[in-house]
């Protein structure tokens, strides 16, 4: 167990001191508005899809595998219905604005920015292929019941929005390949695979300027954050545990690798898109802001106890 907390205490350092370089290209004004938005555009639209179909280059087809990419799409909806519950329950404010947020922190994590470069350093590319399920599943709910969530059931958004993202474009893609067991000729292969192994050092640079961006000081004078952040970072990853623990003992040969992939994007802080949401239907920005940044500091404390007890659980 102690192995490893070690081994993940490790991998989220090595996150958050790349972290700290987007503090620091910040603070020198080495990157500006223009130059973040330019870099968040390429993960979401380039290196998130990329990643994605490199993991799926890497597997090659078995009934086994399928059924195990099948559970982790399961259990990847089993977090998202029941953070939903949740929140619902638990989360109340008199704003309405805030509210919405609120909400949809504590139900979606930063699963692709956060998530997949800890899947890739600790279970290396299988866990990608695995994470990449959560991915999908975040994408698909976030258009769909995150906006009416934040937006209290306005219609906000459309079907080209939910059907067409980074998450069900990479997997579109790279699903042929895995289905298949098939190789891209390398004038393909290799330009995908470096263009997925940008996804770490962008990723967390860009978290690190935002981090640096952030004032934390309005936000952390309301108590109900910290029930964010709890709910976020312990209630629904140890929630998504449980449910893995009860379905291995339904499937004795689950797939240990997908448990813990699937635990860790559970695990994750406040995704990056409750920001952008949140400034597009005109909600609480600053609180959205706050708990991005907020739970992102945290999870360097919540993250390595709880995906080193999912290693140590599963047996990885």
């Amino acid at each position: 167990m102690l192995d490893n907390l070690l081994l993940v205490s490790k991998q989220v350092g090595v996150l958050f001191v790349l972290t700290a370089v987007g503090c620091l290209c910040n603070r020198c004004r080495l990157l500006n508005g223009v130059a973040i938005k330019g870099v968040t555009g390429l993960l979401m639209l380039i290196v998130t899809p990329c990643v994605i179909i490199h993991s799926f280059i890497q597997q090659r087809f078995s009934p086994s595998l399928l059924g195990d990419l099948g559970w982790a799409l399961a259990v990847a909806v089993f977090a998202h219905v029941i953070g939903s519950a949740i929140a619902l329950i638990c989360l109340h404010d008199r704003d309405a604005r805030r509210e919405g947020v609120l909400r949809f922190a504590a139900i979606f994590s930063n699963a692709g920015f956060m998530g997949l470069p800890l899947e890739y350093a600790i279970l290396g590319a299988d866990g990608v292929f695995f994470g990449a399920m959560y991915v999908v599943v975040f994408n698909l709910v976030c258009w769909t019941w995150g906006v009416a969530v934040m937006c209290r059931g306005a219609k906000a958004t459309n079907l080209r929005s939910i059907l067409v993202n980074p998450g069900t474009v990479g997997v579109a893609l790279g699903l042929p390949f895995f289905l298949f067991s098939v190789n891209p000729p390398e004038v393909v292969g290799r330009p995908i695979q470096m263009l997925a192994d940008l996804n770490t050092p962008l990723a967390m640079i860009m978290v690190g300027w935002y981090l640096a961006e952030a004032d934390l000081r309005p936000v952390l004078c309301r108590g109900v954050v910290y029930g964010v952040a709890a709910l976020r970072l312990l209630v629904v990853p140890l929630a998504v545990i449980g449910a893995l623990v009860g379905l291995r003992a339904c499937v004795p040969t689950l797939n240990p690798v997908m448990a813990v992939a699937i635990a860790t994007a559970a695990s994750a802080p406040v995704a990056a898109l409750t920001t952008v949401i949140a400034a597009r239907f005109d909600r609480d920005v600053t609180t959205a802001t706050g708990l991005v940044s907020g739970t992102t500091l945290l999870s360097i404390l919540t993250m390595p106890p709880i995906v080193g007890f999912a290693l140590w659980l599963f047996g990885r």
